[in-house]
């Protein structure tokens, strides 16, 4: 009985193919429709770690549900339904080719750059004399391209993405108003329960000439978020700031000389930092919903993804 899921392989009524992300499994339903299934598998580099994160992908697809109802009011997106802890069902889009960075703090590989010498990212001047965890005077947006599978994601500026025609303008700049509404109401849900939304990524696409937010938003994989009332003491003392995000595993695996380079060999995951890993994607659900985290089922993950995406699509005409 498998207690995490790390690939799929269902055959689901309508399917027409399957695109398989470092994270997500997605069903093309139709061509209408889109079923993501979110794995427990992990991340870092561009690398997929060898072992799954039990709760991972229930931690992530049901913190993105919640943010994505808790926004609709500002764009619309691209979720119908939840059918199972780890599944979204929802609006298939046409993505566009770029997606939206915003970063409201000096920090993570953006201040790897700053101290390698760059002030500039995307177009985006920094400031000298800027400190790690410094918060920007403004959210800036520093967009990347989307990147094939196995390859890595390439900045580009605004004005890059306009002169190349990889997006019109005019949408473009409706993207950048989404990026920034959608992240301030994500830092004011973020406050209320005690954090800080440090940066985050934002995909958008096209469908019947409307706008959606698509895929995940602010969750640990796509986002970081520091503690609100340590972040002060911490930045003034030059202390490490306690973060909710995907970053620890990254600092992990450079600690234990791994950083996606070739001839690197991924180190040993211990279960003792598997269960670490699951426990902190558990902490964050709870610290960024406020809610209680209600662990699913999981005698056997992949039969019951299975079953409740099958039943769903029955009820649902497929």
């Amino acid at each position: 009985m498998a207690k995490t899921i790390f690939n799929s392989s269902y055959s689901f009524t309508g399917q027409k193919s399957i695109y398989k992300g470092k994270v997500r499994d997605v069903y093309n339903i139709d061509d209408k429709y889109l079923l993501m299934i979110v794995s427990d598998r992990i991340s870092a580099f561009d690398v997929v770690l060898p072992k799954a994160i039990p709760y991972k992908g229930q931690v992530l697809n049901q913190i993105a549900a919640k943010f994505l109802d808790a926004t609709a009011d500002i764009v619309p997106n691209w979720k119908i339904a939840t059918p199972d802890p780890n599944v979204t069902f929802g609006h298939k889009c046409e993505p566009y080719p770029v997606e939206m960075i915003v970063r409201a703090y000096l920090t993570g590989s953006s201040w790897r750059a700053y101290k390698s010498g760059a002030r500039e990212i995307c177009g985006v001047r920094i400031p000298d004399g800027m400190k790690e965890h410094q918060r920007f005077d403004k959210p800036i947006i520093t967009p990347t391209t989307k990147a094939e599978q196995g390859s890595h994601d390439e900045d580009i500026s605004r004005e890059q993405i306009i002169r190349s025609g990889l997006i019109p303008e005019d949408e473009y700049n409706m993207l950048e108003k989404y990026t920034m509404e959608v992240f301030k109401r994500g830092s004011e849900i973020a406050a209320k329960h005690g954090l800080i939304l440090v940066d985050t990524k934002y995909e958008f696409g096209r469908k019947d000439g409307k706008i959606y937010l698509i895929d995940e938003i602010n969750t640990p994989d796509s986002s970081r978020y520091f503690y609100a009332d340590e972040y002060q003491d911490r930045f003034d003392n030059g202390l490490t700031q306690k973060q909710l995000s995907k970053e620890f595993v990254r600092e992990w695996l450079m600690a234990n000389g791994f950083q996606g380079k070739e001839g690197q060999k991924v180190p040993e995951m211990t279960d003792s930092f598997v269960n670490e890993v699951s426990e902190r994607y558990i902490e964050l659900y709870e610290k960024i919903t406020g809610d209680k985290f209600i662990r699913g089922d999981i005698a056997n993950v992949p039969e019951r993804i299975g079953k409740n995406c099958t039943d769903f699509l029955k009820a649902y005409g497929k």
